[in-house]
């Protein structure tokens, strides 16, 4: 345990020490190796070394910035699969009904599918372990359907209309995570991508939406950012390089090294270089999300709408260590064309201030009415083509301000959602009516105009909050909560018949940042 240990410092004192500038360091990290090694031999109770380096390292970073950070080596694999855009497992979409896993999607051409898996299924147990009716918590159960590439799931699973329990043998294969979560028509001549982060497949998958938009008639396009959390620098210049004429600047960095300033400029890709482009963006928009959405606009190719973003500016270097957990360090900070830094401000070991500044922007009025934004002439900066004023300070700030409806969303709503009551309402539905839904709206434009939410669902979902909330059910906010049940309620009934298209169609059609866009796009 201790030559662990030692070895364990001497790695990580050694990886500091070849890019030490301060000669005073050889010592620190000596007194680094000792104090660990002490503590370990002689601390009154045994202690974990592996905890002990873990802590060291995570004390020394949580001092520096909000976004430099440690990882264990599970942890690690976790944080990157979304960004290498693929994991190995059967390839379902499913939800928890009733302590039981429901199939709500097969992955297209995953294994599931070619298994025989369907929609609606309900998968009871795997490799003959119930996982249905046992209370098992949700990661568990991802752990028994992940797998390595070529190993076998044998499923046990429940179909309506068989009695039997069927058995079926899925070969875990390669499975893709999508960034693009929705592409389609809002108008005749506009079209819609949403994508929820910036992966190694992302430019290529919205190089794909906007091709098949292209052959649907789009002129115009509206590139949805909300909630966009970003994730790799290069898939931002990427893309930004299918708006921008060659050459235009993207994004450059500063740090104190030669190697974390660089400038990034567009190669001059053909995807949409012509045709009006609207970005929407929201307080939940960060890092690369914000590099794109500031290319944009600083070089006059579009307009942003929305909100504020989060002000993510802080580039991080991951740093490997030896065991597969991780080290990301800020090295140097974004700034747009124009010269604005993206990051906004924070002081050092002050994390918890940091992270409520989106709730601290609520309180304030910032996200609800414009007159409560102000910014000094010194955050003043000019687009580049036509000279228009942009303000920095942290964050994007858009073109066109969209306030945060906070009148929309009832209690009662928020409390119907959080206890899964609208959730399961939607799933019961389905399972039962799946089939009759697909006969009677063969298409989605069908089910648009046509569908509407049984008034039955509405008062089953009312039941189960009243049992849930007993004397602190807000009867009086039933008549305002109707509307957000049956709008979530087709939404959800769309994605599970097609897919997360549709879902989002439906959603859009009362998303107030959405319709300022459309509304613009026409004028």
């Amino acid at each position: 345990m201790k030559k662990t240990l030692i070895i364990s410092l001497l790695l990580l004192a050694g990886m500091f020490q070849a890019q030490a500038q301060n000669k005073n360091l050889d010592e620190q990290i000596r007194k680094l190796v000792i104090s660990a090694v002490t503590i370990n031999d002689h601390y009154v109770d045994s202690v974990d070394s592996n905890k002990l380096v873990e802590d060291a390292i995570r004390g020394m970073l949580e001092k520096l910035d909000p976004h430099s950070a440690y990882s264990t080596a599970e942890q690690t694999k976790r944080l990157n699969e979304p960004l290498q855009g693929s994991f190995d497992g059967i390839g379902v979409q499913f939800n928890i009904l009733d302590d039981t896993l429901m199939v709500i999607q097969t992955i297209t051409g995953g294994p599931s599918e070619k298994a025989g898996v369907m929609a609606g299924d309900r998968i009871i147990s795997v490799a003959d372990t119930a996982i249905a009716g046992v209370k098992m918590p949700q990661e568990e159960i991802m752990k028994r359907l992940r797998g390595p590439r070529g190993t076998t799931a044998h499923l046990g699973i429940l179909r309506d209309g068989i009695d039997d329990t069927i058995y079926i043998d899925v070969v875990r294969d390669k499975i893709p995570l999508n960034s693009v979560d929705a592409a389609f028509m809002v108008t005749k001549h506009t079209g819609l991508i949403r994508f929820s982060n910036f992966s190694i497949t992302t430019h290529k998958e919205v190089i794909t939406a906007i091709e098949e938009l292209k052959q649907k008639g789009m002129r115009n396009l509206i590139l949805d950012l909300t909630q966009n959390g970003g994730g790799y620098l290069q898939a931002a210049a990427e893309l930004a390089s299918e708006f921008l004429p060659k050459g235009d600047m993207v994004v450059y960095t500063k740090g104190r090294t030669s190697y974390a300033s660089q400038t990034m400029r567009s190669f001059g890709g053909d995807a949409f270089q012509e045709g009006k482009v609207v970005v929407l963006v929201d307080e939940y928009s960060a890092s690369a999300a914000e590099i794109l959405a500031g290319a944009i606009q600083d070089q006059d190719r579009g307009i942003v709408v929305g909100r504020r973003t989060f002000g993510k500016g802080l580039v991080q270097r991951p740093v490997n260590l030896p065991d597969g957990s991780m080290i990301r360090l800020t090295i140097s900070k974004y700034y747009t064309p124009s010269g604005r830094c993206i990051q906004k401000p924070y002081e050092k070991g002050k994390e918890k201030e940091y992270r409520m500044d989106v709730i601290n922007r609520f309180n304030h009025g910032e996200l609800t009415n414009a007159d409560s934004i102000h910014f000094p002439d010194s955050l003043k900066f000019q687009t580049l083509r036509k000279g228009r004023t942009v303000y920095g300070g942290g964050g994007i700030m858009p073109d066109y301000f969209v306030p945060l409806d906070t009148t929309k969303n009832t209690s009662l709503y928020r409390q119907i959602v959080a206890k899964r009551i609208l959730i399961d309402a939607n799933l019961r539905h389905l399972a039962k009516h799946r089939n009759e839904l697909k006969e009677k709206y063969p298409t989605f434009e069908d089910f648009r105009h046509k569908y509407e939410v049984p008034e039955e669902i509405i008062e089953n979902i009312y039941a189960e909050a009243k049992k849930a909330l007993k004397d602190k059910y807000p009867k009086d906010e039933e008549e305002k909560t109707t509307g957000l049940l049956k709008l979530m309620l087709r939404a959800l009934a769309a994605r599970d018949l097609w897919d997360m298209n549709e879902y989002f169609a439906i959603i859009y059609e009362d998303d107030d940042i959405v319709k300022k866009a459309v509304q613009l796009m026409e004028e």
